[in-house]
């Protein structure tokens, strides 16, 4: 059963990080662009995200279909669905920082693999993030 999730993950994220790098999600610059309404705006990561809402969409459908996963004994959803301060300000600072960047999580893993120091920082910076914020902060506190 490990080897299965294992492989389905692989699988799963390799067909992930080609859609994004298909779709130039990899470009910082070109995020940024689709980002700045205001300005010179490009709205060619419209279909991405069009695109990307259909498959959250099926997969949803899929999720409520079956009793659990293929490989796994449960589905792993969060329990907590409530929209409260600490997620818009979770949110907010995500935002930011994907337009200042350009990057967010998944692109910025996926972009590793062109060895740009610029992506390797970021990728170092959400890491460390991620520590303190599970570490440090306490849950429910923001």
């Amino acid at each position: 059963m490990i080897l299965f999730r294992l492989l389905a993950a692989l699988a799963s994220g390799t067909i992930f990080g080609f859609g994004l790098s298909l779709s130039g999600m990899l470009d910082p610059a070109r995020v940024r662009g689709f980002l700045d309404v205001t300005g010179n705006w490009d709205p060619s990561l419209a279909f991405v995200l069009g695109g990307a809402v259909m498959v959250a969409g099926l997969g949803t459908w899929l999720q409520r279909k079956l009793q659990r996963p293929a490989f796994d004994r449960a589905f792993d959803l969060p329990a907590d669905t409530a929209i409260d301060r600490r997620l818009v300000v979770g949110s907010a600072i995500f935002g930011l920082g994907w337009g200042m960047a350009g990057l967010c999580p998944g692109p910025a893993v996926a972009s590793l693999v062109l060895g740009l120091a610029p992506t390797a920082l970021f990728v170092a910076a959400m890491a460390i993030g991620m520590i303190v914020h599970d570490r440090l902060l306490p849950s429910g506190r923001v």
